[in-house]
């Protein structure tokens, strides 16, 4: 039987590239610098805690797909050794996993990923309050379409390359919807509850009014995974 180890996560700004700084000053603008720090460190906890998951299991011969993976092999393995010594998590889990004999597949289309990147970029390069928000909105309308066409891509490369009886693992950001999209033959083992961080990033611009909630979704991120 096929299995896929499905990664619901969370990004960091490590992992964003020039888009970093101005998600860092946007953090801090909307919700302060204490609660921005907090949430930095759950995310890193929550980093900390799929790597100690991982230490744990036998990863060999094991498939990586990656969110924005767009190419595999010795290229794909350069990208990850540079978002890696950046500081990105994602990459570091992912580096040591390759160093331990899993395989890093390439999951993305080129062009989606690049569609959905230059927008965002748009959004940080426009200085006037209006036209940013023209900006925004025209990038609120597309993406949905966007992603849908790029999680349709993601669950048929796992379809094309995981093999019987092999398994797979995919880091995936929360919003992304690739579980319903995938064969039945596939079982997947879940192992954050994709809701839940999902959840934990729609109500942290909205701290104040769920705080009770948040700090319960909070410790659930850096809690230990048991499978």
């Amino acid at each position: 039987m096929k299995a896929l180890i499905y990664v619901p996560i969370i990004h960091m700004s490590a992992d964003l590239g020039s888009l970093a700084k101005d998600l860092n000053r946007r953090g801090i603008a909307d919700l302060g610098e204490k609660l921005w720090k907090e949430h930095i460190k759950t995310v890193e906890s929550f980093w900390d805690e799929l790597s100690h998951y991982f230490d744990s299991i036998d990863v060999s011969g094991m498939k990586i797909y990656q969110d924005g993976m767009v190419v595999g092999g010795k290229v794909g393995q350069k990208i990850v050794e540079e978002g890696a010594k950046s500081g990105s998590k994602n990459y570091e889990l992912v580096s040591e996993l390759l160093k331990r004999g899993a395989i890093l597949v390439k999951t993305e289309d080129f062009k989606l990923v690049k569609k959905e990147r230059d927008r965002l970029i748009a959004i940080t390069q426009v200085k006037s309050l209006p036209e940013k928000l023209i900006v925004f909105m025209k990038y609120k309308v597309t993406k949905n379409r966007l992603l849908n066409k790029r999680d349709e891509f993601i669950a048929r490369r796992v379809e094309e390359t995981l093999n019987q009886d092999e398994t797979g693992i995919i880091f995936i950001g929360a919003f992304h919807n690739i579980k319903e999209r995938l064969p039945k033959d596939i079982r997947i083992m879940e192992i954050r509850d994709t809701e839940k961080v999902r959840e934990y990033q729609k109500i942290l611009p909205f701290y104040n009014k769920n705080r009770e909630r948040f700090e319960e979704l909070s410790r659930y991120l850096i809690s230990k995974i048991e499978v």
